[in-house]
């Protein structure tokens, strides 16, 4: 891709990556990367800054939205705050002659290793932390849900899924991906009655609604919720 630069409605100058293409019209996309511009192989330059003079609102809303949504990455260091059914807790990683198990004591998490500074290896046994409280936590609640809709505990296995948070399979297996550990108890509870509900109603009609709502008056609230924090507990 190319880089070039156009000054907005607002005064403000910006970069933006620029690939032609076999296409006829012009293609713009806000990624993390700032402003992507599909543009046909037959184009001039003046007439595309043309087109994103006319595009220039858009655009400023669309980097304000990203702006105002950017999550800024885990530095998987000493100090750094992690979160734990939306309570805050501390990461210490700290220097010993062999790689012990994490020891999570309240409002911290220690991971004691011969390479603290490994960030790599220091991601990799949180993570795995986490997806083995994950499975403790969900099958419980899961237990105690099932029973509350009266039906039976299905078959639990934990998700590593970048756009879903659980997923219930015809077979009646239930998924739920580990990341939802960090979010608070209600949030990771009207998830599993989502995937229950659909042991009952394999579909989003009002039926199903109705039964996630015989279990969880308050779905409506925690779906917006979970919109809402998505992108934080997506960090991980």
């Amino acid at each position: 891709m190319k880089k070039a630069s156009i000054t907005l409605a607002n005064g403000e100058t910006i970069e933006y990556q620029i690939e032609h293409r076999a296409r006829k019209t012009v293609g713009l996309k806000i990624t993390d990367d700032g402003l992507i511009v599909h543009a046909p192989k037959r184009i001039f330059q003046f007439q595309l800054q043309e087109l994103l003079q006319e595009k220039s609102n858009w655009i400023i809303k669309k980097l304000a939205a990203r702006e105002q949504n950017y999550v800024p990455p885990i530095r998987w260091q000493d100090g750094e705050t992690l979160q734990l059914l939306g309570n805050p807790f501390t990461l210490f990683a700290i220097q010993h002659s062999k790689n012990k198990q994490p020891q999570f004591d309240h409002d911290s998490l220690t991971i004691a290793t011969p390479e603290p500074d490994n960030t790599d290896l220091i991601q990799r046994k949180v993570i795995q932390w986490y997806k083995k409280q994950a499975l403790t936590d969900f099958s419980r609640r899961l237990e105690i849900l099932a029973a509350k809709l009266n039906v039976a505990t299905p078959p639990l296995k934990l998700s590593n899924a970048q756009s879903r948070w659980g997923s219930c399979s015809s077979r009646g297996d239930i998924r739920l991906n580990w990341r939802l550990l960090q979010a608070p108890p209600h949030i990771i509870n009207y998830v599993i009655c989502h995937e229950l509900a659909h042991l009952k109603e394999m579909n989003h009609s009002a039926k199903f609604w109705a039964v996630v709502e015989s279990i969880f008056p308050e779905y409506k609230a925690a779906e917006k919720e979970l919109k809402a924090i998505s992108n934080q507990l997506h960090r991980m």
